[in-house]
């Protein structure tokens, strides 16, 4: 257990904060005394949502458009010099039937459009704004923290329709997993990850049944006062991985195993 990275927290900015997790964070964030900055794609219910939780400003923001992300760096670190806190939170979700597979559970294709925008938001997008602020991180006196939203898939890819989101959400860990190995000596960035089972959220908005991450379809699925309750005891806690339901047993189980293995090769 480390220092509370409550402590370390000044001003989040949090993508995809308009609504489910990205929401519940920002809330839970303000409530906490911190400044808030949400951004996402659609202005106006980054609008409606930042009056309701008294957010400090909003930005609208396609993490999937990397060009232009130098841009909004640029502008939200002018505006908003005290910003330490990156959530890389913005995420899509899509079915996806590979051509050839007689897979039968829902009517998908597999687009390759789509597929690729859910790689630049899942994937490109938090790279290329970690990249792009931690300059600014590093000019700070204080510490700044990156916090990561992957999933429980992507340690176990048990949701045989999302292939593509599997596979974004593992490249997250890993990716979060290496830049905390190689920031080890850098005190002045602390780098979390936080690994959501199924949350009842509008995730599923694009599956044949958008509701069967809802408890009424999902014993295991957690409400957001759930899940966030967790999230909440892993910050004031100082974990770097923090999961809640039953991702605290994969999570552990993978950190028991490979993760140990990982431990054991990089700290030569």
């Amino acid at each position: 257990m480390g220092q509370s990275t409550y402590d370390l927290i000044d001003t989040a900015l949090i993508t995809g904060g308009g609504g489910g997790i990205g929401r519940a964070m920002a809330e839970s964030l303000i409530k906490a005394g911190k400044k808030v900055i949400i951004a996402g794609r659609t202005e106006s219910k980054l609008q409606s949502t930042a009056k309701e939780i008294g957010a400090t400003a909003y930005y609208v923001l396609d993490t999937g458009k990397t060009d232009q992300i130098p841009e909004f760096v640029k502008k939200i670190t002018k505006e908003h010099p005290q910003l330490n806190c990156l959530i890389n939170n913005a995420g899509v979700q899509r079915p996806f039937e590979i051509p050839g597979s007689n897979f039968t559970n829902g009517d998908y294709a597999f687009d390759l459009a789509k597929a690729d925008q859910e790689i630049d938001i899942n994937i490109r997008g938090p790279m290329h704004l970690i990249i792009s602020l931690l300059p600014h991180f590093n000019s700070l006196k204080g510490s700044s923290v990156i916090i990561n939203v992957s999933s429980v898939l992507g340690f176990n890819p048990t949701s045989v329709i999302n292939p593509v989101y599997n596979g974004t959400k593992a490249w997250v860990h890993f990716f979060t997993t290496n830049m905390r190995t190689q920031l080890a000596k850098n005190d002045k960035v602390k780098i979390v990850e936080i690994v959501p089972p199924t949350v009842a959220t509008d995730l599923h908005r694009e599956r044949t049944n958008p509701d069967d991450n809802k408890k009424a379809n999902n014993n295991a699925a957690l409400e957001l006062p759930e899940f966030i309750d967790e999230v909440e005891k892993g910050l004031k806690e100082g974990q770097d991985t923090i999961s809640a339901g039953t991702g605290k047993k994969l999570v552990k189980t993978w950190e028991d195993s490979i993760g140990a293995l990982y431990q054991s090769a990089t700290s030569k």
